[in-house]
C-alpha cells in the first residue's frame, strides 16, 4: 500500500492505495465520487475524463499513486444544483446529451479544452473533443453548448 494524497474538488484526501489502483477506481470506489463514469476502461471512450492539475486526463489510464499531490476536479466539483458551471447549463440549454452516461466526461473535457484556449472554430472544437463525443448522436448539441460558452467567455 502506498500513502497517496489527492486534493479532489478542493478537499484533501489521504488514501492508502495499492500501486495498481487507477485514479478512476480511487475516485469512484474510495472517495465515492461516482459522477466520473467507467466506460471502456481502456482510454477509448472518454467517459472517465477529469481535470488533473488543470489538464484533462483519462482517469482510467492513470494510476492514482502517480497523481500523488495532484489537484483534481471531477464533475461534482464544477458546480452544484444552485450554481451550475456555465458548461453544465449550456449542455442543458442545447440538449447536449442523449443517454447522459458520458456527459460528465464530456463536460470535464470541454472545461479543460477551453482552458487550453486552442479552439477558435467549431471544427477545432470538434477535433479537440473527438475523444469525448457522444456515440449516441448528441454531437451537434455538445458542440453548440461548447461554442455558446466559448463565444460568451463564460468559463472558469
Amino acid at each position: 500500500m502506498a500513502k497517496t494524497i489527492l486534493t479532489v474538488n478542493g478537499i484533501r484526501h489521504e488514501l492508502d492505495l495499492s500501486p495498481w489502483v487507477s485514479l478512476l477506481d480511487a475516485l469512484r470506489d474510495r472517495l465515492l465520487l461516482t459522477g466520473t463514469k467507467k466506460g471502456c476502461d481502456h482510454g477509448q471512450c472518454g467517459a472517465c475524463t477529469i481535470i488533473c492539475d488543470d489538464k484533462r486526463i483519462l482517469s482510467c489510464l492513470s494510476l492514482a499513486v502517480a497523481k500523488n499531490g495532484s489537484e483534481i476536479t471531477t464533475i461534482e466539483g464544477l458546480g452544484d444544483d444552485d450554481n451550475l458551471h456555465p458548461l453544465q447549463q449550456a449542455f442543458i440549454d442545447h440538449d447536449a446529451f442523449q443517454c447522459g452516461y458520458c456527459t460528465p466526461g464530456q463536460i470535464c473535457s470541454a472545461v479543460g479544452m477551453l482552458k487550453e484556449n486552442r479552439a477558435t472554430t467549431r471544427d477545432e472544437v470538434s477535433e479537440l473533443m473527438s475523444g469525448n463525443l457522444c456515440r449516441c448522436g448528441a454531437n451537434k448539441g455538445i458542440i453548440d453548448a461548447i461554442m455558446q460558452v466559448k463565444d460568451g467567455g463564460h468559463y472558469e
